[in-house]
């Protein structure tokens, strides 16, 4: 079975950085696109960024382009979610998700990141 699991998440001030980790177990992460999305309060489900690990084509949504930087670590399984110059309005529960070619698709149970004003 195919698991993620989200750490980095916290406190921070604006203008600040955090880092977010997703390791994936039970299968190997370059059979998969990994996103990541967060979802604040009352607000639906936003994708910020994705990374193709075998090739490493990313994306990024307009709302983190030039201030989030995805990239993956394959031999360890892990993709990163570099964010800086946060701002209040990126406060959210986090959340990565592997999607593989037969459309195969995990979620982790999210981080919490809150920036403070």
């Amino acid at each position: 079975e195919v698991q993620l699991v989200e750490s980095g998440g916290g406190l921070v001030q604006a203008g600040g950085s955090l880092r977010l980790s997703c390791v994936v177990s039970g299968d190997t992460v370059i059979d998969y696109a990994i996103g990541w999305y967060r979802q604040a309060p009352g607000k639906e489900r936003e994708e910020l960024s994705c990374i193709v690990t075998s090739d490493g084509t990313t994306y990024y949504a307009d709302s983190v382009k030039g201030r989030f930087t995805v990239g993956s670590d394959n031999a360890n399984n892990t993709v990163y979610l570099e964010m800086s110059s946060l701002k209040p309005e990126d406060t959210a529960v986090y959340y990565c998700n592997a999607l593989s070619k037969f459309l195969s698709n995990y979620w982790g149970q999210g981080t919490q990141v809150t920036v403070s004003s």
